[in-house]
């Protein structure tokens, strides 16, 4: 880590995190009695709907001792998961979460009851690692979850564990309120509220905890929630499982005859119209900041909401996200500059890459965010991982790692375990601009995220010819900087990825590259002022894991302003069934 703004930003970044542990500290010595101290949950009123889709066959596999989270699995033998080693902290994530609970009472059988008793009499009972339980997040999936799915939890249970189970839904309530009142990251504390309201809502002997939880709710959607619906940290998971938690919240308010705050049913009508702007034709989302693969379940589930014939957004400009659409062909490109610090653990160094369909068929993608592993999860949020340009191999965005001398490691490891690996610098002036005329769409945007360290300014052009099925882009390398520094000077190699979806074959012809779907479509590919290379990818988005695929890759060396023309064109196409052709 050289001298520069990034080191300064990671020492400054040390010192508030110290401040905020030493202040931390002193509100648990100085703090008043807890809220819900004295109150204790007296019985359960109403069991809010779980919108997340479930699977009968889960239960099956529990019943065989196989729990499957994150991508991973684990063989419990017949013992209890609790008592094992987690695969991964994203395993652990979901185990303690209990949002697995759902596929056993979709099983609707005597076994499963019995089943998802005994694991939550086991997670009672004490078994398990509790550092892992008690992170927030977590504590606020499992209280929603104990919530949402109690009656499958409580059928057919003896009074002595119908009163554990209340306790320990009173324990997670307090120590999610005093989560809040010691603080935690922005996303946790809208985590805890909204699980906090939930447990207001539902349980008997709490409910002053609801006018708390539903000031804190208000006040941190208005905060998060920006004007165009998207959130802060402009992760497109983040909002579609935040969506799947407020829908059922609101229902859950009026269920109690309360009228739900107007900053919830504000960030709902904001948040819908533009999980359609990030949607493909394939019914996924597009791979940005955080998003890997998409339960489409989910998703449509969601978009019910918005009204089958709700028409998306097309321009985002607080969250940084544009949609061109003419015909069967859909771009979806990320021209936002890098989220603040605290929300940024999960964002990509991703600026003006895009992601284009025709009709339900991907072909350009963005590698994504494969679902567990940090070493492959940092690669994937890098900038060669994007179907944009990288400057020598870097990114446009430092991350926090484990880097330095030894004492610098020591405290990125402290704050990584705080914070987690957030985006240290990044492009910080990101312009874009769009216009339309009678045959096309355009769309061009600039960033900055290389001028300090290589004195590059990265511009990209997109424009999209509906009728010819064309999409014609130029990318623009403009040389800028103080002219003593060696690293401006110097000339720079600079690679154009196009990483392609798996089911995309690619083949080489005079022209440049044909690109063959499994619909019937042919495209091809052609460029100017670069040399055209068929390299290696991997998709980590794959329903079923990463998955192995081709990237197309623009080399050229930069040592003056250079421009790199490109195009896609739809060659044929074999009708759709159901789908008229463009």
């Amino acid at each position: 880590m050289a001298w520069g703004p990034d080191r300064w930003r990671f020492y400054r970044l040390v010192a508030r995190e110290g401040v905020r542990a030493i202040r931390a500290a002193g509100a648990s010595l100085t703090a008043p009695p807890d809220l819900l101290a004295r109150m204790r949950v007296t019985g359960l009123v109403i069991a809010p709907q779980d919108l997340r889709t479930s699977d009968a066959t889960f239960a099956d596999d529990i019943y065989a001792g196989l729990f499957v989270f994150a991508g991973r699995s684990l063989a419990a033998s017949g013992g209890s998961p609790f008592d094992y080693a987690p695969p991964s902290p994203e395993w652990a994530d979901e185990l303690y979460g209990f949002g697995w609970l759902r596929h056993l009472r979709a099983a609707d059988t005597a076994l499963a009851r019995a089943n998802a008793r005994a694991f939550v009499a086991d997670f009672i009972a004490g078994r398990g690692d509790p550092g892992l339980a008690r992170q927030t997040p977590v504590a606020a999936r499992r209280l929603i979850s104990f919530l949402c799915q109690s009656p499958l939890v409580l059928e057919g249970a003896d009074h002595a564990f119908y009163q554990s189970f209340l306790k320990a839904i009173a324990r997670n309530a307090q120590q999610l309120e005093r989560d809040l009142r010691r603080g935690v990251p922005p996303q946790w504390r809208l985590n805890a509220s909204v699980a906090l309201c939930y447990a207001g809502l539902c349980c008997d002997g709490i409910q002053p905890i609801l006018r708390r939880a539903t000031r804190v709710l208000s006040r941190e959607l208005d905060r998060q929630i920006l004007t165009d619906g998207g959130h802060r940290s402009r992760d497109p998971r983040f909002a579609m499982e935040l969506l799947l938690d407020l829908l059922p919240l609101r229902q859950s308010y009026l269920s109690r005859s309360v009228e739900p705050p107007m900053a919830l049913l504000r960030a709902i009508d904001r948040m819908l119209p533009l999980l359609r702007l990030l949607r493909h034709p394939d019914a996924s989302l597009s791979h940005f900041n955080g998003m890997g693969a998409t339960d489409a379940d989910h998703l449509a589930t969601l978009l019910v909401y918005d009204g089958a014939l709700a028409q998306p957004l097309m321009h985002a400009p607080n969250s940084g996200y544009e949609r061109l659409e003419g015909g069967r062909i859909v771009i979806v490109a990320d021209v936002g500059a890098s989220p603040p610090l605290p929300y940024s653990v999960n964002a990509g160094a991703g600026c003006l890459a895009f992601e284009m369909s025709s009709g339900p068929q991907r072909i350009v993608v963005n590698c994504g965010l494969p679902a567990s592993g940090p070493d492959l999860r940092l690669l994937a949020r890098s900038t060669p991982a994007h179907s944009t340009a990288s400057v020598a191999r870097a990114s446009s965005c430092r991350f926090l790692t484990r880097s330095g001398w030894w004492g610098e490691r020591q405290l990125a490891d402290w704050l990584i375990r705080r914070r987690g690996p957030v985006v240290l610098g990044g492009p910080s002036k990101v312009e874009a601009e769009r216009a339309e005329d009678t045959d096309s769409m355009l769309l061009a945007a600039r960033h900055d995220g290389f001028a300090t360290d290589f004195g590059i300014v990265h511009e990209r052009r997109w424009q999209l010819f509906p009728m010819a099925a064309r999409l014609e882009g130029r990318d623009a390398f403009l040389r800028q900087g103080k002219a003593g520094s060696r690293a401006r000077r110097r000339a720079q190699d600079v690679a154009i990825r196009f990483h392609l979806h798996p089911g995309i074959a690619v083949r080489g012809v005079p022209e440049g590259l044909e690109l063959a779907s499994a619909l019937g479509e042919i495209w091809q590919f052609q460029a100017e002022n670069a040399e055209i290379a068929l390299e290696e990818s991997v998709y980590f988005s794959g329903l079923t894991g990463p998955r192995r695929t081709d990237q197309i890759a623009l080399h050229l060396t930069v040592s003056e302003d250079v421009e790199v023309r490109w195009s896609f064109t739809r060659l044929a196409s074999a009708p759709l069934r159901g789908v008229a052709p463009a």
